[in-house]
C-alpha cells in the first residue's frame, strides 16, 4: 500500500492554507483542496503528494522517442509517467494523463527501481520520467533518481521546465540528461496557452544546461510560434549558451482543444533552416520520411543515420568520427 506522501517544498499558511513553492503558480491552497496540477493536495494543513508511487504508464522506448538524438543513441529506456501538469496548454499530445484522470496503478519505490534494473536485459540504460509532466511527480522521481544514481543507472527528464530554482537545484545532481519543452519564444504565448511565463523556462534550460546533457523540443504551431523573427530568436539564444545544444522542431497534429491542420512540411524545413544558422543540430520530429542523420563537425560526413527510431552507426565509433579520427564530443555514450 502506497503511503500519503507528504510534499516538499511548501509553507504553512494561516487556517490550514498552504503555499506551494515547486513551481512559480505558488498556489495557495485551502483544506481539502489541490493545486492547479491537481497532484498536490492540502490535507488538514499538509500539503501531501497524490501522485507518489503511482503510474499511468510504464513502457520500454528507444531513447530517440523522448527525443534524445545525442544520449546514448540506438539504446533502449524505460519510461514512466503518471497524471497531472502545471501547464494548461490547449494544444498538449498528452492530455489524457496531463488534464483527465487515468488510472493509476501502485508501484512502490523499490518495484519501480527493480523493474528498471531489469529492463537492463533489453539494453535499457535506465529510466526516462516522460508522458505527463515529470516535475510535478518530484518526491517520487527525486527518490528513484537517487537510487538509480548509486546503480550507476542513467535518469532523464522530457519536462517542460516549469519549476522554482531551489527545487531544481536539489534534483539537477540526480539527472542525467532532460529535454526541455521549449513551447515558443515569447511571453504572450506562455501566458496565453500555457498558463505560464518563458522566463521560468529559460531559467530552467540555462540552469540544466550548466551541469548536464540538454536537449530541447519546440512543437511548431501554424500561425502561433512560427515567425522568422521568434525562431531567430530561440536559436540565437540557444547558441549562445551552447550551440550544440540539439534542437528538436516537431510537427503539430490537431489535439485536444487545438484543432488547426497538421504544421506544413515547409514550415518545419524552413524552421529547421533557420535553426542551423545559429545551432549545429537540428532535427525534425512527427514528419514521416526525415532521416535526421548526425553529421560529424569537423569533416561532415555522417556519424548516425536515422530512420524512424532506428539508428545506426555509419562513421561513429569509440566516440570517434571513423572518418577523420575526430572527437564527436557532443555524442554521449
Amino acid at each position: 500500500m502506497i503511503k500519503i506522501k507528504e510534499a516538499l517544498f511548501y509553507e504553512r499558511l494561516e487556517e490550514d492554507k498552504v503555499k506551494c513553492l515547486l513551481c512559480p503558480h505558488e498556489c495557495r491552497i485551502m483544506p481539502g483542496r489541490t493545486g492547479i496540477c491537481r497532484m498536490r493536495r492540502n490535507l488538514e494543513g499538509k500539503l501531501v503528494s497524490l501522485n507518489y508511487g503511482r503510474l499511468a504508464a510504464l513502457a520500454l522506448d528507444p531513447i530517440e522517442k523522448k527525443p534524445f538524438y545525442h544520449f546514448y543513441p540506438g539504446k533502449n529506456i524505460l519510461s514512466a509517467g503518471t497524471a497531472g501538469c502545471n501547464f494548461s496548454c490547449g494544444f498538449c499530445q498528452n492530455y489524457h494523463l496531463a488534464h483527465e484522470i487515468p488510472d493509476l496503478y501502485e508501484v512502490d519505490l523499490s518495484g519501480l527501481v527493480a523493474v528498471t534494473m531489469d529492463a537492463q536485459r533489453k539494453d535499457s540504460i535506465g529510466l526516462a520520467f516522460t508522458y505527463n509532466e515529470p516535475l510535478i511527480w518530484y518526491e517520487y522521481v527525486l527518490e528513484t533518481a537517487e537510487i538509480l544514481k548509486n546503480e550507476n543507472l542513467k535518469t532523464v527528464l522530457v519536462t517542460n521546465g516549469y519549476i522554482k530554482k531551489k527545487p531544481l537545484k536539489r534534483l539537477l545532481p540526480c539527472i542525467d540528461a532532460l529535454n526541455i519543452d521549449v513551447k515558443a519564444f515569447t511571453d504572450e504565448f506562455y501566458r496565453r496557452n500555457c498558463r505560464g511565463d518563458l522566463k521560468t523556462v529559460m531559467q530552467t534550460v540555462e540552469e540544466a544546461a550548466l551541469t548536464g546533457h540538454v536537449e530541447i523540443t519546440t512543437l511548431i504551431i501554424p500561425g502561433e510560434n512560427d515567425s522568422e523573427e521568434e525562431l531567430r530568436n530561440l536559436s540565437r539564444w540557444l547558441a549562445e549558451l551552447n550551440p550544440d545544444i540539439p534542437l528538436h522542431f516537431s510537427r503539430y497534429y490537431p489535439a485536444y482543444k487545438f484543432t488547426s491542420s497538421p504544421t506544413p512540411e515547409g514550415t518545419l524545413k524552413k524552421a529547421r533552416d533557420i535553426a542551423k544558422e545559429y545551432l549545429n543540430f537540428v532535427y525534425l520530429g512527427n514528419l514521416p520520411g526525415e532521416q535526421n542523420n548526425t553529421p560529424c563537425l569537423n569533416c561532415g560526413n555522417i556519424l548516425i543515420k536515422r530512420d524512424g527510431y532506428k539508428t545506426q552507426f555509419v562513421n561513429f565509433e569509440n566516440g570517434k568520427c571513423r572518418s577523420c579520427g575526430a572527437e564527436a564530443y557532443y555524442i554521449k555514450m
